[in-house]
């Protein structure tokens, strides 16, 4: 059985880090392609990062450049979400999901599993 679970969401203040984390069971991160989307009320389900170990490409959605770092640790099976200089626009529940043909993916169709969401949200 196949199990992503998230970690690492709550209320930071505008300019305030939160590190998110996707343990992952089931599967071999490894040979996966990984990555964040994120909802918030209102909108649709968008990609926030993506990266691809077939061939190391990453994707980060423009909003997100410069403030946001995509990892994993293959060691311990773990994805990760480094969000820094963090704005109200970025509250949202944010999803961790695999992909097994290892490419970039954006669109949510395109994983194969998923986390159960964390909730994140940037307020003073």
């Amino acid at each position: 059985q196949v199990q992503l679970v998230e970690s690492g969401g709550g209320l930071v203040q505008p300019g305030g880090s939160l590190r998110l984390s996707c343990a992952v069971s089931g599967i071999t991160l490894e040979y996966y392609a990984v990555g964040w989307f994120r909802l918030a009320p209102g909108k649709e389900r968008e990609a926030v990062s993506c990266h691809a170990s077939l061939d190391g490409t990453t994707y980060y959605a423009d909003s997100v450049k410069g403030r946001f770092t995509i990892s994993r640790d293959n060691a311990k099976n773990t994805l990760y979400l480094q969000m820094d200089s963090l704005k109200p626009e970025d509250t949202a529940v944010y999803y961790c999901a695999a992909n097994q043909r290892n490419v970039l993916f954006t669109t949510p169709s395109a994983a194969d599993y998923w986390g159960q969401g964390t909730q994140v949200t940037v307020s003073s």
